[in-house]
């Protein structure tokens, strides 16, 4: 589920299904001749996908999820991150850069683990009927 509401995630970042919709094909997974295994693994597949679009959606009104992606790779947007960026700085112009302005930089945590649990949030917040143990700061 997780993959799949990812996957929607982006799409819906990227304006959504515009032209189409999903290449859709379903397979049984093991070796069966009934017509209604087929059925019931397509039907169980569309639910998977329809689910994982609502999540994508709550997670993209919410915009928790954009705010915390958009802080980790802020330094992106610096004048110096555009130039990279743009391919405007090669590496020994970087290393130019880096001895003329004494940069020593300190390792910074991309936070990988609070954005899986915040996935996690809206992929189980439905599911679960007790209070989680991890609250978020600035959420609900």
């Amino acid at each position: 589920m997780e993959e799949n509401a990812l996957v929607m995630y982006e799409i819906l970042k990227a304006g959504g299904f515009t032209t189409g919709g999903l290449n859709f094909d379903a397979k049984v997974r093991r070796q069966s001749t009934d017509k209604y295994d087929l059925f019931y693994g397509h039907i169980g597949a569309m639910d998977t996908m329809a689910l994982a679009l609502k999540i994508a959606a709550r997670m993209i009104e919410d915009g928790e999820l954009d705010k915390r992606i958009a802080q980790r790779y802020s330094g992106w947007n610096s004048e110096l991150g555009q130039q990279i960026l743009k391919g405007q700085m090669s590496l020994a112009d970087l290393a130019k850069y880096a001895q003329e302005h004494n940069l020593s930089p300190v390792h910074q945590s991309g936070r990988q683990e609070q954005l899986e649990n915040l996935v996690n949030h809206y992929l189980f917040d439905n599911a679960i009927t007790v209070n989680c143990a991890v609250r978020w700061p600035g959420y609900r």
